[in-house]
Parts: C-alpha cells; structure tokens; sequence
C-alpha cells in the first residue's frame, strides 16, 4: 500500500495562476511567487494578505499549479484549508477573490471576512 497523497490548503484557477505569473514576471525586485496568509483587521475580522516573496520561508506551504507559485503563510494554512484562489476582473473591480468553507461570514465592502480554523482528522494531519 503506497503513502497516502498529501492533502492541498489550495487551489488555483487558470485565471488566478495567470495574474500571479504576471506579478511575479513584472516585479521590480525578485520574487519566487505570492505569499498568502491572514490577518486578524476589518470590520468581519479577518482580512486576506498578499505580497510578492523574494523567498520561501521555513514553514511556507508551497502550491504549484498552472505554472503559478503561491506560498502560504504557516499560520494561515488552517484558515484556508480548501480554499479556491480566483481573480476577476469586472468593468467595476479587478482582484483575487477566495472561496474559502472555512468563511462563516464577510463584511458589506467584501475586505475583510470571519473565518473558522479548519480541523483535521488525525488520518489528515501532515508529517
């Protein structure tokens, strides 16, 4: 019986894995991709974070899709445990947007959002 896959915080669009690669292609410095995490700030809570990485830190849950990076913050692993990274673009806004289980609520403006740790199962905990 072979190791079972280890489970993925996130996932990227096609759409969202574009937009990083186009950051991190045009950064005025180095940068090995998107850093992602959460921080507690904003009427609901809880606010996403983004900023370009010039490296990976010890802890960074690293997602490779589409030809993106996106490193995630070990602190905001949990709150973003299946999570969907999207970006949009509309005649009235462009940016990423998060579908995210773990969200039991967000604000009017769309900033900031509650968000509950995910908990994992024993069977579902990393080495």
């Amino acid at each position: 019986m072979g190791a079972r896959p280890k489970m993925r915080v996130m996932t990227l669009t096609e759409a969202a894995a574009a937009r990083v690669r186009d950051l991190v292609a045009n950064s005025e410095n180095p940068a090995v991709g998107l850093r992602v995490g959460v921080e507690k700030g904003g009427c609901a809570g809880m606010a996403y974070t983004m900023e370009l990485a010039d490296a990976v830190k010890p802890g960074d849950e690293v997602i490779e899709e589409h030809g993106a990076r996106v490193l995630i913050d070990p602190k905001a692993v949990l709150f973003l445990l299946g999570a969907r990274m999207d970006f949009e673009k509309t005649k009235l806004r462009s940016g990423f947007v998060f579908s995210n289980p773990n969200e039991t609520s967000a604000c009017g403006c769309g900033e900031s959002v509650a968000i509950t740790p995910a908990t994992l199962d024993a069977d579902d905990a990393r080495p």
